[in-house]
């Protein structure tokens, strides 16, 4: 039994009497570790996609146009009233020799505004998921005034996680609807489900076509209107329109038609904008007024949050804007929102907001103010708010 075969081999290894070894098997430990690091993957990958809307906005990380969405089915697109999109012209005023001098101010105050800060500027996790979601007509559109508050507003409702909106004005339903429904919608950011598409054109308020136009996207379609002392709103208007042409005429030059009697220029549109109860009227006739949010520009920049709460509540958002969000600039004049993420500086407003207003004679704002208060009494019959500019 202790013999040895030639070649020094045992009789085990004698050929034809060799077993197959099966493989050693993993050890369990590399086998669980394996199980754990695959669920961790797939749990890391679910937390990220759930966190793409939410996350860029909690508390302390202010990240202004963060978010992605989620997809769900488009809406139907609505035809125009004809079947088609026509483009419906603007109603010129009668031209007169006084009109015809005011044409350049009332050219450059017409043109809105393009703040630097309104691209939309989106984290890096609504960035890893842009391609998620759909783009939707909007839910909620700020429909005016100019020079009002809109910027402020749009701005710091882009905070919330389930808010998107177009950082540019897309001036749709004022003068290029003609573009259809189509091309509008995909101006918009893609939104997960749950978030709310909006946009904001403050001429839209003063567009008589655009009530007619907004109902025929969809007659749930949520208004905001930011106004604003209609004087205080008057004066912005003309500064605006100064830092563009030094050399227009004075505000009083452009205020009256005759300023020995006193008649005002209402054909002026830095005065003809502030008759919030005229423009109001067409919207009323396609949307009933709960369907309409009436901010004060004077308290988003006194109380921010409170104003905020009242836009948040409109919408139906959960109050996620508070005051921890603002800072007040005494340099600008108007509150700002607190700084970003990995940012060393706070977010405020462009250069073009805060202007310091030229100095008005003061019988000429006592006349003004005199001219605008029956239609702010109006105003203030037809929304139920006292917005105390009198």
């Amino acid at each position: 039994m202790g013999q040895r075969l030639s070649g020094g081999r045992s009789c085990l290894d004698v050929p034809g009497r060799l077993l197959p070894q099966p493989p050693p098997s993993p050890p369990p430990v590399r086998r669980k570790l394996a199980l754990l690091f695959a669920m961790l993957c797939i749990w890391l990958y679910m937390f990220l996609y759930s966190c793409a809307g939410s996350c860029a906005a909690a508390p302390g990380l202010l990240l202004l146009g963060s978010g992605s969405r989620a997809a769900h089915a488009p809406p139907a697109l609505a035809p125009g009233p004809d079947g088609t999109a026509p483009r419906l012209p603007f109603q010129a005023a009668p031209a007169t020799p006084l009109a015809a001098g005011k044409e350049p101010a009332e050219g450059a105050a017409s043109q809105e505004e393009q703040s630097p800060e309104t691209p939309d500027s989106p984290s890096s996790i609504s960035s890893f998921f842009s391609g998620s979601g759909s783009k939707q007509l909007p839910q909620a559109i700020i429909i005016g005034v100019k020079k009002g508050g809109t910027r402020a507003l749009l701005e710091f409702l882009r905070v919330h996680p389930d808010v998107r909106a177009v950082g540019a004005e897309p001036h749709f339903f004022d003068r290029s609807y003609d573009k259809g429904f189509a091309w509008y919608r995909d101006l918009m950011p893609r939104t997960l489900e749950g978030q709310i598409t909006m946009e904001k054109t403050p001429s839209y308020f003063v567009t008589r076509e655009a009530p007619a136009r907004i109902s025929a996207m969809s007659k749930d379609t949520k208004l905001i209107v930011v106004v604003r002392d209609p004087v205080t709103r008057a004066i912005s208007d003309y500064t605006q329109t100064l830092s563009k042409r030094p050399d227009i005429p004075t505000f009083e030059s452009l205020m009256f038609k005759n300023r020995t009697t006193g008649l005002i220029d209402t054909s002026w549109s830095a005065i003809q904008i502030g008759i919030y109860a005229k423009h109001l009227e067409p919207w009323l006739h396609h949307f009933p007024i709960g369907q309409m949010l009436f901010v004060s520009g004077e308290r988003l920049i006194s109380d921010p949050a409170g104003e905020l709460g009242r836009v948040q509540d409109f919408l139906g958002l959960k109050r996620i804007i508070t005051d921890k969000h603002f800072y007040f600039n005494k340099t600008k004049g108007f509150p700002c929102l607190k700084k970003a993420e990995g940012s060393s500086k706070p977010h405020c407003l462009g250069k073009t907001k805060g202007r310091t207003h030229p100095e008005i004679d003061r019988e000429v704002v006592r006349r003004l103010r005199e001219f605008y208060r029956p239609f702010n009494l109006k105003f203030y019959q037809m929304t139920g708010q006292d917005f105390g500019w009198d």
